[in-house]
């Protein structure tokens, strides 16, 4: 790619992400879903203005961004927070994951898809979306409880998830006489990896950082850490969200010399997000939504329900009050990377599957990315109206 091109394309994308920012602040909308919009207005599903070359920017800029994104959300498992929510992040994670599993599993095959297929598509409805969840959080300004859980609820899901992708699998590979006994083998090596990683690098993170200026790490130093988690996680294939979260958490809790671990991580993602979000839109192809038929509507409309449901039981098995019972599931909505690489996992192990799979999870991947935050963002409103004791309104 030119250079000229290379800084035209760079420079035009900042500034719509600016605008969109701008928007954001001045609107209900969330900065997610404008960011997701505008890269579909200039992408190849819009005017087809950015350099197809510019794409291939993207695989490194998810990585980055997520892996950032992951530092943050490992932060936000302190021992207080831990000490106060834990137990209702393990419950709510745990009853979101199999409920989703088993109500679109059901589902789907009340509709007529087979068992085995149903399973992986069940299994792959549990992912959700971090980034897009935690920088909802953010814009919302809101803090407090609510949203501590839902950081340390997306911070963990993943993993159950991941796990009930893995049995999902083997059990619709012995349904059909393809067993997938590896599946939950490489699903216990990337996670316990992920966690033995996010260990080597956190440990000697959270006492060697911070010392050159005292008070908080520098950004040369937090970047060094979270490029060094994202290389290692690629060249282990190993999940760079768990790596993260796991060296985030440890950093937190153990670097008793300094509080702010994370600032300059805060202060630089944003520009990585920026070009993630809008070049996720640029990739993305509304084509996608008009080929998933009856069996992508159903898996759409199950996944909602499964969520609310698994959330409204999780909450309610947790002693959750009544302000936020009802608006876990709706807050995580939001699925995108973790569940597409599942995808492509499925249609590997199952090729006669292959097509339906990766063009249902590519097609609702789409729709959850452009409405799920929003969701999130209603959410979130919803709880602070409740908890500061507003009467509610129609609006979000």
């Amino acid at each position: 790619m030119r250079l000229d091109l290379v800084f035209l394309t760079l420079g035009a994308l900042f500034l719509i992400g600016l605008a969109a920012d701008q928007l954001g602040r001045r609107t209900r909308l969330p900065r997610v879903t404008l960011l997701l919009l505008a890269g579909v207005l200039v992408g190849r599903s819009g005017l087809d203005l950015v350099p197809n070359e510019a794409e291939h920017w993207y695989e490194f800029l998810s990585v980055a961004a997520l892996t950032m994104v992951a530092f943050l959300l490992g932060g936000a498992l302190t021992r207080r927070n831990l000490a106060a929510h834990g137990s209702e992040i393990v419950i709510i994670s745990v009853s979101i994951v199999v409920v989703t599993l088993a109500v679109v599993t059901a589902g789907l095959v009340a509709v007529g898809v087979p068992l085995g297929l149903a399973l992986v598509l069940g299994a792959i409805a549990t992912a959700t979306a971090p980034a897009a969840t935690e920088d909802t959080i953010r814009q919302s300004g809101m803090t407090g409880p609510f949203p501590d859980k839902l950081r340390g609820i997306v911070a963990v899901d993943d993993a159950w998830g991941l796990m009930a992708f893995s049995l999902a699998a083997i059990a619709a590979g012995q349904l059909y006489g393809e067993p997938q006994a590896g599946v939950f083998l490489e699903a216990l090596r990337e996670i316990g990896g992920a966690l033995l990683l996010g260990l080597v690098v956190g440990v000697p993170g959270a006492f060697l950082t911070g010392r050159i200026k005292p008070g908080e790490p520098l950004q040369t130093e937090a970047l060094g850490l979270v490029f060094l988690t994202a290389g290692l996680s690629v060249w282990m294939g190993v999940s760079y969200l768990l790596a993260g979260m796991t060296a985030g958490a440890i950093i937190v809790n153990f670097a008793r010399h300094h509080r702010s671990a994370f600032h300059e991580i805060e202060n630089a993602r944003w520009p990585f997000m920026v070009l993630f979000f809008l070049l996720a839109g640029v990739s993305l192809e509304l084509g996608h939504l008009a080929q998933m038929g009856l069996i992508g509507a159903a898996y759409f409309i199950l996944r909602i329900l499964s969520r609310l449901v698994g959330g409204w039981i999780g909450a309610r098995l947790g002693g959750e009050n009544a302000a936020e019972r009802n608006w876990f599931g709706v807050a995580l909505l939001p699925q995108a990377g973790v569940a597409i690489g599942m995808a492509l996992v499925a249609a590997e192990s199952f090729p006669e599957w292959g097509e339906t799979i990766i063009t249902l999870t590519i097609g609702t991947t789409v729709a959850f990315e452009l409405l799920g935050p929003p969701a999130t963002l209603f959410a979130l409103r919803r709880v602070a109206r409740a908890e500061s004791g507003d009467p509610p309104s129609n609006g979000p």
